[in-house]
């Protein structure tokens, strides 16, 4: 059972992170800092990520501590979207799509590690009082929910579809 919960559990990142990535993909340079509610599009994506990114850790510090951040420093700054206040940085679709692979891999390596044991846990992260099982599950629906609103937004300003991706990671064409 716990080989057939890491595929699927695996499976179920790589689509939810395929749709962002179409999304990301797809936005025209002047949709990408159009706002999506209270962030703008890029935002938003880095604020997928981001979260993404934590909650495949076991916690903060060694979410700072991995190379890809510490690579990217300048990016990073002061962690501002982990705080509680809006925030105000910006950021390129080049590094988007690098934080997005960066993503991929971590979710490949984390999940091939995970134990009954493991996944049992509760993880050290506020408002998260589950086990690190439904916390993977609970970070797939997260993508999913922002990679909805960005396709939404898309589809209504530039009437560009993003296809549904129900298992894996898909190459998806890009427009030219």
């Amino acid at each position: 059972m716990l080989n057939t919960y890491k595929e699927l559990i695996i499976n179920q990142f790589e689509a939810a992170l395929c749709m962002l990535g179409a999304c990301v993909d797809r936005c025209p340079d002047l949709n990408w800092h159009e706002p999506v509610v209270e962030l703008k599009f890029c935002q938003v994506a880095f604020h997928t990520l981001i979260f993404t990114d934590l909650y495949l850790g076991r916690d903060l510090e060694s979410l700072r501590q991995q190379v890809f951040h510490r690579e990217n420093e300048a990016v990073f700054a002061d962690y501002e979207e982990l705080e509680d206040r809006t925030p105000q940085q910006m950021y390129d679709k080049i590094f988007i799509k690098a934080y997005l692979r960066h993503c991929r891999d971590k979710v490949a390596r984390v999940i091939a590690a995970e134990t009954e044991e493991t996944l049992n846990v509760r993880p050290g992260f506020k408002r998260k009082n589950f086990s690190r099982a439904e916390l993977h599950v609970n970070s797939i629906r997260h993508i999913h929910h922002h990679a909805a609103q960005l396709s939404h937004l898309l589809r209504l300003n530039t009437n560009e579809y993003i296809p549904w991706f129900s298992s894996g990671w898909q190459v998806v064409d890009t427009p030219t």
